[in-house]
């Protein structure tokens, strides 16, 4: 049945046309934009992980600029720590050259002055930005050491945390650390640490199995710039009239991060290198215990040859913190007796030095290594969401050329349906 009212060739043909047009609207879109889901109503569920991607991959462009800071930081602590090696090792040629008799050991001293007071010159102008790597003084509780923000992580559940590279400073200033005040009384000295020789005087009595005594030193009691000193009384026999310890002689000062290992061979060191210094045989102390935080102090000397030796702490408001280098200024080569003792304490010294570049530059590596890596992935989640929401150009070239003939042929076919009631009026002539 033909009608002149309802043109049924005409709706059908405009329905065609409007799904062509809205097709090729689809594939305007994607050839101008180059996207095939370009908003959230083109496919909800990809555009949202493709936007949280995005975001991953902007923060991991943060994160490259923190590690870049960081490698910069690294890499000036790094250099200062080598050049601090080398000129410790120009002063270890000076300190064996005092060895000998027949020289100016006052001359080497000077020599050995100036060498000193450039590292000082060098561990105090190595900071970037304003840190510091070479010094870990503070005298507020911290961690010892620099968090380089090295990543986000993001959990199945959509939590997101971020990662860092822990960088620990070293300590290599030339600061002599100093202890003054009272000591802590019974209860507060409890805190800090524990044993017969902590706060009173206790005999070692020299044996052929000689006696000892010793110190806990407690983890938790331990805060930057508390300090800690071993003083030394002389007993009977040969020790008697030899060089004792004041609180100020053997000391250690905790740094910022330390731990009660750290303070026991600190406290061991200072102990061992005080009895050299001073000529006393057989008087040694060692770091020992399931947790290295004991320290054992030990008199192998004859039967009869007695020392007391007390260990006591000090509140951190007295205290100066001296760097690990502190020793450079006990350094005297202008006798053989100060040669003699300069040649053990710099080996000590160098190795410091030594161990603290390396642990910078395994911190520069692992920078580096996290920067290559960070860059790599963002590459891969941009590769990702490209072929999440990326369209395909050529399918979308070839679409384009389809539609655009169908839109012809839609066209055509209007045309053909609106002349049907021209048609139904050659019926009435």
């Amino acid at each position: 049945m033909s009608s002149i009212l309802t043109n049924t060739g005409a709706m059908v043909a405009l329905q065609t046309m409007r799904g062509i047009n809205k097709n090729m609207a689809q594939t305007q879109s994607e050839i101008s934009t180059g996207k095939s889901i370009n908003s959230a109503k083109d496919n909800a569920a990809v555009w949202a992980i493709s936007k949280t991607m995005q975001a991953d991959v902007k923060g991991f462009a943060a994160i490259s600029d923190s590690l870049a800071l960081g490698r910069s930081t690294v890499a000036v602590a790094t250099q200062a720590a080598e050049t601090v090696t080398d000129l410790l090792t120009q002063m270890k040629g000076a300190i064996v050259s005092a060895q000998e008799e027949n020289v100016d050991r006052a001359k080497i001293q000077t020599d050995i002055v100036a060498l000193r007071e450039q590292i000082t010159s060098i561990t105090t102008a190595a900071q970037f930005n304003g840190l510091n790597l070479l010094s870990n003084r503070e005298t507020t509780a911290g961690s010892g050491a620099v968090n380089v923000l090295s990543s986000l992580d993001r959990s199945s559940d959509g939590t997101v945390v971020s990662a860092n590279i822990g960088v620990a400073k070293q300590d290599l200033g030339t600061t002599a650390s100093s202890i003054s005040g009272t000591a802590l009384a019974a209860a507060a000295l409890a805190a800090k640490a524990t044993g017969p020789a902590a706060g009173t005087a206790t005999a070692i009595t020299g044996a052929a199995a000689p006696a000892s005594t010793n110190a806990v030193i407690v983890a938790d009691g331990i805060a930057a710039g508390d300090g800690f000193s071993v003083s030394i009384s002389a007993g009977a026999g040969t020790f008697l009239g030899q060089a004792t310890a004041s609180a100020n002689d053997i000391r250690y000062v905790a740094r910022e991060g330390d731990t009660e290992t750290d303070v026991a061979r600190g406290l061991a060191a200072a102990f061992n290198s005080f009895a050299e210094a001073n000529g006393i045989e057989g008087l040694t102390a060692t770091v020992t215990g399931a947790g290295n935080n004991q320290l054992t102090f030990t008199n192998s000397a004859g039967t009869g040859n007695n020392v007391s030796v007390r260990l006591d702490a000090f509140a951190a408001a007295d205290t100066t913190i001296g760097g690990r280098l502190e020793a450079l200024n006990d350094i005297d080569v202008s006798s053989a007796t100060g040669a003699a003792s300069a040649l053990s304490e710099i080996e000590g010294l160098i190795q410091t030095a030594i161990d603290s570049a390396a642990a910078f530059g395994s911190a520069q590596t692992r920078i580096d290594t996290q920067a290559e890596f960070i860059k790599n992935l963002s590459d891969a989640l941009t590769t990702g969401i490209g072929s999440l929401v990326d369209a395909d150009m050529e399918a979308a070239s070839a679409r384009l050329q389809a539609l655009q003939v169908q839109q012809q042929l839609a066209t055509q076919s209007l045309s053909i349906a609106n002349q049907q009631p021209q048609n139904i009026l050659a019926l009435f002539r």
